[in-house]
């Protein structure tokens, strides 16, 4: 159950490339034209994309924990099968929203900007970024971004109702997402191309989709 999980986590991120490439994409090219003198952009990339997945992995343990704290409403209303049903119900609203099809995850991205607002000012002053621990330190920040495909998977790491299978969901996710946005910091033109072409975005999404669909299948 947990490999299954994991795997479609680390799917769902590699899948959704082409909106990292959209929102993310910016970011990762100021950190990349920022750097100090013509010094090797891979430790910085790598570096703050470190920062980045860490960040995702702490909010699925902070997920996974409040979803084990709801465990004793269990007597009143089974909460493992309602959450499962909440975070399959988020990747087919994923996947549509990916595909271009339902935009309905904007608004939520849009609440999540509140959050961001009070982190941005912290990522400001770490600019231009001189060396790999700053750029750790900027990933890290950069982490709590509102983003649709992460809180999507915060669900599905809320749902385990376990704080380490909340972390690795996270985690799978953020390393499936390590692709798209090292490509961006490397200027690898190409690929951009690829992940954000119309039927490339509208395949991933609908595959996504079919995950949440299967789930709920299961669950039936």
């Amino acid at each position: 159950m947990l490999e299954l999980s994991l795997l479609a986590a680390f799917l769902v991120g590699l899948l959704g490339g082409g909106h990292c490439a959209g929102m993310c994409g910016g970011i990762v090219g100021a950190v990349s034209m920022t750097l100090p003198g013509d010094r090797p952009r891979m430790p910085f990339l790598f570096s703050y994309n470190s920062g980045r997945i860490g960040s995702y992995a702490l909010a699925g343990v902070i997920a996974g924990a409040l979803g084990s704290s709801s465990l004793f409403l269990q007597h009143v209303l089974p909460m493992e099968q309602i959450l499962y049903t909440l975070a399959n119900l988020m990747l087919i609203l994923l996947g549509l929203y990916l595909a271009g099809i339902w935009r309905v995850l904007a608004g939520l991205e849009l609440l999540g900007g509140r959050l961001w607002r009070r982190i941005q000012p912290l990522s400001a002053s770490l600019l231009p970024v001189r060396n790999v621990r700053q750029s750790f330190v900027l990933g890290m920040l950069w982490g709590w971004l509102p983003c649709g495909l992460v809180y999507s998977v915060l669900v599905a790491a809320l749902a385990s109702a376990d704080p380490l299978r909340g972390g690795l969901l996270m985690a799978a996710f953020g390393l499936g997402t390590l692709p798209a946005l090292l490509a961006m910091g490397m200027a690898a033109v190409q690929l951009k191309q690829v992940l954000q072409n119309l039927w490339f975005r509208r395949t991933s999404g609908l595959l996504i989709a079919g995950f949440g669909l299967l789930g709920l299948l299961r669950l039936l």
